[in-house]
């Protein structure tokens, strides 16, 4: 059930993938909490414009360190509370008419297509007049969605070599929007599964638990068994 709810979330983004497109290594961001802050307002600010992430609440974001006035004075817009899910106010058939289908819901979209499909999918729009939005991508061919970050890293073409081209500069150097995605590429692995960090710290524990356990385990069975050997 879990797999198949995946699937229908992010059906619009598998169908047209590229399976052969490079895919650059995304920058680890787990434990920054200063970078993921910056996803989580990237993501706020350019994303839940049209995409929710229908499974996330605002005050999930006290684990990367934000209390909830700076939730509310900074991450909340549209009247919404700090413990309400993250929807976006973009209305389901409304997006269907603009963008040809409803844009997924991204709270696992991390997990589905991965941090490094994304990393190069944010870096990889570039000016395609036919389309009707105006932009393609090097990872998803056709993409209905327009380039919502191009103000931060300008417009690319796409070279008869097939290697993009910024044309024309953003308010961000390459540099810059190639951390600024990383950060969001880093918020959005973290929505996924917000308790990676406590599972990962919490394993080496289990681990030694266990192996006391095993020790106190292995004592007694010597001691039943003392007699018979």
């Amino acid at each position: 059930m879990k797999k198949l709810l995946i699937a229908l979330l992010l059906a619009p983004l598998l169908a047209l993938a590229n399976p052969e497109a490079h895919l650059d290594k995304a920058p680890d961001r787990s434990g920054n909490q200063a970078a993921l802050q910056n996803g989580a307002r990237i993501f706020i600010n350019y994303c839940l414009n049209c995409h929710s992430a229908s499974f996330m609440r605002y005050n999930r974001l006290h684990d990367i360190g934000l209390n909830d006035e700076q939730i509310s004075e900074n991450l909340l817009f549209t009247g919404n509370k700090v413990g309400d899910l993250m929807r976006t106010a973009l209305p389901r058939q409304d997006a269907k008419v603009m963008f040809g289908a409803a844009p997924p819901d991204l709270t696992l979209v991390a997990r589905v297509r991965g941090s490094d499909w994304l990393y190069t999918y944010l870096r990889g729009f570039y000016r395609d007049d036919s389309r009707p939005s105006g932009w393609n991508n090097t990872v998803f061919a056709n993409v209905g969605m327009p380039h919502v970050l191009w103000e931060l890293q300008g417009e690319q073409e796409l070279g008869n070599d097939h290697e993009l081209k910024l044309v024309k500069p953003g308010k961000l150097s390459p540099e810059q929007y190639d951390a600024a995605v990383a950060d969001l590429v880093g918020y959005l692995r973290y929505m996924g599964e917000p308790v990676a960090g406590y599972r990962k710290s919490l394993g080496p524990l289990v681990l030694l638990g266990f192996g006391v356990f095993f020790i106190f385990a292995y004592a007694l069975k010597k001691e039943y068994w003392k007699d018979v050997h």
